[in-house]
């Protein structure tokens, strides 16, 4: 146990550690925009989402559990080191100027890391926690109840410390010739804490108690309800009787309580279908909220907090609103005589979330106000300065033109360009006062300082270049504090609270004994398809203002809300103990019945057996003699 609860940790470190700084590695290391880096990053998600299901059915119909998770950790390690290498900008910086002039072998790189680490922290996923449950016998539930509780933990340990730790380490400059930010260092822990996380569960191989594959009981619900289907579209003609339920038809093939079990995982996944927009909201805690931290001032006095530190805000509230929740609110709902159901919980989390976006909407026009308006689609200002007493030809990429003695030119296609020139005689001496060069491409994470202007004192065809450096600040620091950011995260760690810890406590309630994997597969499906939709909204979404998406997302939600609300009025709790009890009685009778039947049929044949001997011994002369 010691060494599946160290991996898990490390593990979690790891993935955590990563996609905490994932989204400002997009935008300031590869230079993506917030919409495709958005993109990039939910897609990302998403996939780590989806391949839990493929890691399960893996694991329990091929490999068996340790050794899927040993290989699929491998190709995860592998994924966090290419990561790690891929934003090594010295590698293809040949100028030496502290930008990789290669920029697609970066992004290569870090596409084939970050399909790696999908492949692996999913496929791991549903495998680490069952096998640590196997090591357990049926008598040790005590133990294993208490194995639970210190997993989980190191699951929450491990992403806490690691959205602290990361954001630190990517905040350090590093490099051969031009120092930056420290993405290296960053991607570089968590891949070692990967490596330890594999060597750590390798060490523990001889104690374990490893089980074979039994075979996956998703692989048969899917097969179960695709013959009904089918049968049910062979047999669509009005000729044959309808059935009490469209899963019925699968009768002829499995038994009755499979077929009981299936719908009642069925009716668990109908409430599904608008989950997923939760999850929209919930994980862009990784993206637009961090990328939001980025124009916010981060100074709380005794420290400097990044952009990327905002999200262990979540963590920490989790721990502070779980028992909360449990021991307090709740309880005192119930002495109110209030029929706080788990539907009703998980309708006013996603309320909560839609609330969250609704105080980041706000939050992101006091950010606008306190931003500098930069002109829309600028670029870099080129200034040309000629201090010759004669013209001087100018190339710049396909442009020529031809400058005047002792003048200043700015070339920029797109915006005009406002200088500050002044030319003077003095002694003998010509005098240029000129601006310093100004980047208006990109908005500034905090404020920044520059040289105000620069003397040049030129007589004849000499110069002499004497410069008064006076720092002044261009454009003021982002003013509106990241505190600001804490009631949003308050509110969507209170929904995930209400909804995410009820929902599975639902989903396990109304699920078959035999199937709650099935429902933990359809949970992590709702989540990938969250993700999927903030992809589509970023790339589809034509709003001008980040705040209007905040709105905008808030109001699908509420939409969603509603609609959920609708169909959980309807849906009626069921104990699948009873059911499945009942299932196992009718059987019994049903052997019960079918034994007698043989036990029947047996004698039968036995008495004709015995005729059948007698008769063979029959004498015919005498048979006619006695009817004469």
């Amino acid at each position: 146990i010691f060494f599946i609860v160290v991996n898990e940790f490390c593990e979690r470190f790891s993935y955590y550690g990563m996609r905490a700084v994932l989204v400002l590695y997009f935008k300031y290391f590869l230079g993506w925009d917030d919409d495709f880096a958005t993109t990039i990053y939910h897609t990302f998600v998403a996939l780590c989402y989806l391949t839990p299901i493929l890691g399960a059915i893996v694991a329990d119909s091929w490999l068996g559990k340790f050794k899927t998770i040993v290989y699929l950790s491998i190709v995860y390690a592998l994924g966090q080191v290419i990561m790690a290498v891929s934003a090594i900008h010295d590698i293809t910086d040949t100028n030496r100027d502290g930008t990789p002039d290669n920029m697609t072998f970066h992004v290569a790189l870090s596409m084939v890391g970050l399909v790696l680490i999908a492949l692996g922290t999913g496929g791991i996923k549903p495998c680490v926690a069952a096998f640590g449950g196997d090591q357990f016998e049926d008598h040790q539930e005590k133990q294993r109840s208490t194995f639970f509780s210190i997993f989980y933990l190191s699951i929450n340990a491990g992403s806490l410390l690691s959205t602290v730790i990361t954001p630190i380490l990517r905040a350090q400059e590093c490099g051969i010739h031009v120092p930056q930010k420290c993405y290296p260092l960053a991607f570089g822990v968590p891949a070692a804490l990967m490596v330890v996380a594999l060597i750590v569960f390798i060490v523990g191989s001889g104690m374990y108690n490893k089980t074979a594959p039994q075979g996956n009981i998703l692989v048969k619900v899917c097969k179960c309800i695709g013959f009904a289907i089918k049968n049910r579209f062979q047999h669509r003609s009005p000729q044959y009787p309808k059935r009490s339920h469209w899963m019925d038809w699968a009768e002829e093939k499995y038994d009755k309580l499979l077929i009981a079990q299936v719908k009642m995982v069925l009716k668990v996944l109908f409430l599904y279908i608008p989950l997923p927009m939760f999850w929209a909201l919930f994980d862009q805690q990784g993206s637009r909220w961090t990328l939001q931290a980025t124009t916010m001032d981060g100074d709380f006095g005794i420290l400097i907090i990044q952009p990327d530190q905002m999200q262990t805000v979540n963590p920490i509230l989790i721990l502070i609103l779980v028992p909360i929740m449990d021991s307090v609110i709740y309880p005192l709902i119930s002495k109110c005589k209030l029929n706080f159901s788990p539907l009703k919980r998980m309708t006013v989390g996603m309320f909560l979330a839609a609330l969250a976006f609704v105080a980041a909407g706000l939050v992101q026009i006091q950010i606008d106000q306190t931003l500098p308006q930069f002109p829309s689609d600028t670029v870099s200002q080129a200034k040309f300065i000629n201090m010759l007493d004669r013209k001087l030809p100018i190339r710049a990429g396909a442009n020529n033109f031809t400058l005047d003695p002792f003048t200043v030119l700015c070339q920029n296609s797109l915006t005009k360009c406002d200088l500050s020139f002044q030319y003077q005689h003095v002694e003998n001496l010509n005098y240029i006062s000129f601006p310093q060069f100004i980047d208006t491409k990109t908005k500034p994470e905090q404020g920044a300082n520059s040289i105000s202007s620069s003397y040049l004192w030129c007589k004849v065809s000499i110069c002499l270049l004497f410069i008064d450096i006076q720092p002044v600040m261009d454009i003021s620091p982002n003013s509106f504090h990241m505190a600001w950011q804490i009631p949003q995260y308050f509110l969507i760690t209170a929904g995930e609270v209400v909804f995410s810890v009820t929902g599975l406590e639902f989903s396990y309630s109304q699920a078959p004994s035999n199937m709650k994997s099935v429902l933990q597969a359809g949970w992590l499906l709702t989540v990938a398809v969250g993700n999927i939709i903030v992809l589509i909204v970023a790339e589809a979404a034509t709003l001008s203002e980040q705040w209007a998406e905040y709105i905008l997302f808030a109001s699908l939600l509420i939409l969603v809300c509603i609609i959920f609300a609708f169909m959980a009025y309807f849906y009626t709790y069921i104990d699948p103990t009873k059911i499945e009890a009942q299932f196992a009685h009718n059987d019994d009778d049903e052997k019960k019945r079918k034994s007698v039947e043989m036990v029947r049929k047996d004698s039968f044949q036995n008495h004709n057996k015995n005729r059948r001997s007698s008769d063979s011994n029959f004498d015919e002369n005498k048979f006619k003699n006695s009817r004469l």
